[in-house]
């Protein structure tokens, strides 16, 4: 006889107060560029017009268990909360989660390829066994299946007829520069096209060290000049009454990528505008209406240079003006690169899938 079985119903335990208030309190620390106390302070205004909080649970006993649990600390100097490394690394991976979880379920716009050689990553795909084929490699059910069918039960051996290997994928090790546009641009318009930089290159940064860590990330910020910053100074990154240098950002990629070991190199952009801006000698020279020859030529030159040694710039503007991208084709003509005309929403995805597919290569 068929029946049903009706056991105490357990609901799901939901967000606990701190928890919810940490999701918001990590996304304020965005637009404050890390700034805690701000990021605090914002806070408090919500709670207070949107009642976040109730008499059970405030911000007071939030800040405390931020505090506790090591997320926050006071500054010794004035007593101002600031983010600690835990916080900085914590911000990284929701950037992660959040950018990478959104590529995982895209339908549209994938680059994998399909290509195998000897690699690091198992595929399902098998193949008869070869002489120096790696051991790890070994599809040990299927071997033992040849060799039942070809020796059968009673007089059972293994022989090298018998193996199959699992196809693997072969990654490269890669050196990337990271190229973020900083100048006034990126907060112009209405529109924070700085704070979704910042998530991709956070987000990156993380992907990289955690599952490619083989793998080199260089970020460089350029505004009127460029320089180099660490993985942990993303979270404070802000523009700046900056016009937009990119001759000096390709120059310096182009310095750390000559130090790097690893043969396969290549620039990411990230940029909302056209170059405006030279430094020569001790003087800048800016121009900011229309494509400037004098800047425009420069920057091409960097961009042949580039393809002679080999080294590909991928550019994500995030701008759809159309002398914007007129200039950006070519760009990318001279350089042999590849350019991408995002929106601020689908921009990680972008990043993430190309640079999946450059690390897929065929041993040849």
């Amino acid at each position: 006889m068929k029946g049903f079985v009706f056991s105490k119903y357990t609901p799901q335990k939901g967000k606990t107060p701190f928890d919810k208030l940490f999701e918001l309190f990590m996304e304020l620390l965005h637009y404050t560029s890390g700034d805690a106390a701000e990021a605090l302070n914002w806070l408090t205004e919500l709670d207070r017009e949107h009642r976040l909080t109730d008499s059970e649970y405030g911000i007071g006993d939030f800040i405390d268990d931020l505090k506790n649990k090591g997320f926050i600390q006071e500054n010794e100097q004035d007593g101002a909360y600031q983010v600690t490394a835990k916080t900085e690394q914590t911000i990284r991976k929701r950037s992660l989660d959040e950018i990478f979880g959104k590529l995982k379920k895209a339908k549209q716009g994938s680059h994998r390829t399909f290509r195998t050689g000897k690699g690091d990553e198992l595929n399902p795909e098998t193949r008869p066994y070869e002489f120096g084929d790696a051991l790890d490699a070994i599809d040990y059910t299927g071997s033992l299946k040849n060799a039942f069918i070809n020796s059968g039960i009673d007089q059972l051996s293994l022989r090298q007829d018998d193996l199959e290997i699992h196809e693997m994928d072969f990654k490269t090790q890669t050196s990337t520069v990271l190229m973020i546009d900083i100048s006034h641009s990126m907060i112009l318009y209405g529109e924070d096209r700085i704070t979704p930089a910042k998530k991709v290159a956070m987000a990156l940064s993380e992907l990289i060290t955690t599952r490619y860590p083989k793998d080199t990330l260089d970020i460089v910020v350029f505004g009127n000049d460029a320089w180099q910053i660490e993985m942990k100074d993303l979270p404070y990154l802000q523009v700046g009454p900056y016009h937009t240098n990119t001759v000096a950002g390709l120059e310096l990629a182009m310095d750390i990528l000559r130090r790097r070991k690893n043969p396969n190199k290549q620039i990411f952009m990230i940029t909302d505008g056209k170059p405006t801006c030279l430094k020569i000698g001790n003087k800048y020279y800016k121009n900011s209406f229309g494509i400037d020859s004098k800047i425009l030529n420069r920057t091409l030159n960097l961009a042949g240079q580039l393809r002679r040694l080999k080294i590909p710039v991928i550019t994500f503007m995030i701008a759809r003006d159309p002398y914007l991208q007129s200039f950006v084709r070519n760009f990318t003509e001279v350089n042999n690169g590849k350019a991408f005309y995002s929106s601020l929403d689908g921009l990680g995805q972008f990043i993430f899938e190309d640079y999946e597919r450059n690390k897929r290569k065929r041993v040849k």
